[in-house]
């Protein structure tokens, strides 16, 4: 069993002593909206280990469905990482028949060829999803880490720390997983504002 939507925003308004307000007005918002079911799929893209996590949210409540990072040795070529990056998503997505996807947003890398690859991964991945006919969501990383830690700027275990305990998880995450997991939840967090928050459609 995970945690509902309320306890969701009761907590973070623990960890995030500027949002609490904010936090607690919208509680009631949050217990409202909270009955409608959906499994949300999180995708956090990287050509050697692209994270993925499966939430439902029903009647108020958060559940994990399944996570895991696709991994991608470094002597395999690019081609052949997308090609595992595409075929397990297609899984992940068969199994659960998620109704919504969320990926992490674009950021600025330094270096270019870095970006370019990491964009063709998130581009792998994305097609994967819209030919499931997904609507496609994404949300950027600092404000992933500033709805679940409280601050955008907080370290990968601080952020898996804080999924295992919004979903009562037996075990840590793995860090890409953790957040992907972080993603669903940050989605499935704005679904119950009203979209007061609304992440940005793809």
């Amino acid at each position: 069993m995970g945690i509902s939507l309320q306890q969701f925003e009761q907590m973070k308004a623990r960890v995030s002593s500027p949002r609490g307000k904010a936090a607690s007005a919208i509680e009631s918002v949050a217990t409202r909206s909270g009955n409608a079911t959906g499994i949300i799929l999180g995708i956090d893209p990287s050509l050697r280990g692209t994270g993925f996590g499966v939430i439902r949210t029903a009647k108020g409540q958060l559940q994990m469905l399944a996570c895991g990072t696709i991994r991608c040795p470094a002597t395999w070529v690019r081609s052949r990482c997308l090609a595992n990056i595409s075929k397990t998503l297609r899984t992940v997505v068969q199994q659960h028949a998620p109704t919504v996807c969320v990926v992490e947003g674009l950021f600025f890398a330094q270096n270019l060829q870095t970006a370019l690859i990491m964009g063709e991964a998130r581009g792998a991945a994305m097609a994967t999803v819209a030919e499931a006919g997904l609507d496609i969501y994404e949300i950027a990383t600092r404000k992933v880490k500033q709805a679940i830690v409280g601050y955008g700027a907080a370290q990968k275990l601080a952020v898996a720390k804080m999924v295992q305990r919004m979903l009562n998880l037996a075990e840590l995450p793995e860090p890409d997983a953790a957040d992907a997991l972080a993603l669903a939840l940050v989605h499935a967090q704005s679904q119950s504002r009203f979209s007061l928050n609304s992440p940005k459609k793809i």
